[in-house]
């Protein structure tokens, strides 16, 4: 583990390589798992501000959803997620363009339409954080459903941190993410 700020981050965050291939797993994120996307309680917020702007981008089954669950909702832990069609499937953000599942609301973000780009847990996939009081964990997350991107990381020679440089920063800042760079040369060498 990498001590840096007021967060750990795994090493396999450093070593790892990691670039999304999307025309090979379709977006496969967005509808399998066993819960809807993570939120943070800010996130909770920008849902409802945008929601009206999101709304039109969204499938029917997804609004049918939100409308009868919430924008979000409890999961199994308790800790607030997305909701999802049928219980366990999609994401109800979830839309589908060209054979691939995509975010709706990142959709409404790119074509102007809201200041909110997606759940930060989305952004910074295959990273997931754990809060604790003092500080956060960043840890890799293996899943068998990247492992086409895993093999595109490994091709174009680029790990996690670096094909999340956009994510990290959003999330903890310029400086963060520069140091985090100068972390991870000299731990290189």
């Amino acid at each position: 583990m990498l001590e840096h700020h007021e967060t750990l981050v795994h090493e396999d965050v450093m070593k790892e390589e990691f670039v999304c291939n999307l025309s090979r797993c379709r977006g496969a994120c967005c509808v399998q798992g066993n819960a809807g996307a993570p939120l943070e309680d800010e996130e909770l917020k920008l849902l409802e501000e945008c929601y009206p702007a999101v709304k039109p981008y969204l499938t029917p089954k997804g609004i049918a959803v939100i409308e009868k669950e919430g924008l979000h909702v409890k999961d199994f832990e308790g800790d607030q997620t997305t909701p999802c069609v049928d219980g366990d499937k999609e994401c109800a953000y979830t839309i589908f363009e060209g054979g691939q599942a995509k975010c709706g609301i990142e959709k409404a973000w790119l074509e102007g339409k809201t200041s909110f780009r997606k759940p930060i847990s989305c952004h910074l996939y295959p990273i997931r954080i754990t809060k604790y009081p003092e500080f956060e964990i960043l840890n890799y997350d293996r899943w068998s459903i990247c492992s086409d991107a895993c093999s595109l990381g490994a091709e174009l020679k680029v790990p996690v941190y670096r094909f999340l440089k956009d994510a990290l920063i959003r999330k903890y800042g310029e400086a963060w993410y520069q140091g985090l760079e100068q972390s991870a040369a000299a731990s290189e060498i």
